[in-house]
């Protein structure tokens, strides 16, 4: 092919190339790594958080499944501190409250009574207060590489519902040993498994979004949760509670779940209405908390 050809046809590429809806090189480009990413919650940060956690759901498991081999490597009764906890802190309620007070527990067992409270409750305290440091915990990872940052608190919940299922075998055996029978009821504990997940969850993703921009909730979040555990019916029954202070009970989450939890493997009667209040804080709850981490998660690299 004759020279000239062969600059015309390479001249026709270039143009080709240039053309609108084309990107020719040029020396502009020179030098120059790939565009940067830019973090945009878009009109909708609800739908594009849940659709990016999706879409990393293989390194939330990862995650997960490493906070649970962390937690106890190099411990001598590993995960038997999952059962310890809440059977410790069952014990030593039984002897105060239990047996000094003489707190009533609606006519069941208070080991029971008590433990089937605190099985909710210690799954949702370590999961708000080590999910809510979880981001500053990992800031070495969050200034490295860009993932949905919603994956760090995810992977501390899925941690917890591993100890959570541990510390029920302790639960069931109790129920065995006392010989109660929860009978049909117990087909609304997943559910109530699942609303106490989702709960914990957006409460984790939300200290969590505010511990990285104002430190002081490291501080606040073991005052906040032991405030929490004696305005929510744990170590006493609703009816305790003066008639006409008992709305104040219901404006917390955690006690329609923790009446539910007791419903359900206790076979008692459910209280349907506080159980519908709390599914509706929740659900108001997760939508906040999603809103305002992806608000706050443009900026977490440049202020961790």
């Amino acid at each position: 092919m004759p020279k000239a050809l062969k600059a015309e046809s390479f001249e026709a590429r270039a143009r080709a190339k240039a053309a609108p809806g084309s990107h020719a090189p040029g020396p502009e480009d020179e030098g120059h790594g790939p565009r940067p990413l830019i973090i945009d919650s878009g009109r909708n940060p609800l739908a594009a958080g849940m659709r990016e956690l999706w879409s990393h759901r293989e390194l939330l498991f990862f995650l997960a499944w490493r906070d649970v081999k962390v937690r106890y490597k190099q411990t001598a009764l590993g995960a038997a501190w999952a059962i310890l906890q809440p059977f410790m802190t069952m014990v030593v309620f039984s002897l105060l409250f239990g047996r000094l007070a003489k707190v009533p527990s609606d006519g069941v067992p208070y080991p029971v009574f008590a433990y089937a409270g605190l099985l909710p409750w210690t799954f949702f305290s370590n999961t708000a207060g080590t999910g809510g440091n979880s981001l500053v915990n990992n800031a070495s990872l969050i200034t490295k590489v860009y993932f949905p940052r919603m994956v760090i608190p995810g992977a501390v919940v899925l941690a917890g519902l591993a100890d959570f299922g541990l510390a029920a075998l302790i639960l069931f055996g109790m129920i065995a040993w006392y010989g109660l029978n929860p009978g049909l009821a117990l087909l609304m504990l997943p559910a109530l498994i699942v609303l106490l997940t989702v709960l914990a969850a957006a409460v984790a993703m939300w200290f969590a979004a505010l511990n990285v921009h104002y430190r002081d909730v490291r501080h606040a979040l073991p005052f906040i949760l032991q405030l929490l555990l004696y305005l929510t019916p744990i170590i006493y029954p609703v009816s305790f509670v003066p008639a006409r202070w008992r709305w104040v009970l219901r404006l917390n989450p955690l006690s329609g779940i923790i009446q539910g939890f007791r419903s359900a493997l206790l076979g008692r009667p459910f209280d349907w209405d506080g159980l519908g209040i709390s599914a509706a804080l929740t659900a108001a709850i997760l939508a906040y908390a999603l809103w305002s981490f992806r608000r706050m998660e443009q900026g977490f690299a440049d202020v961790i």
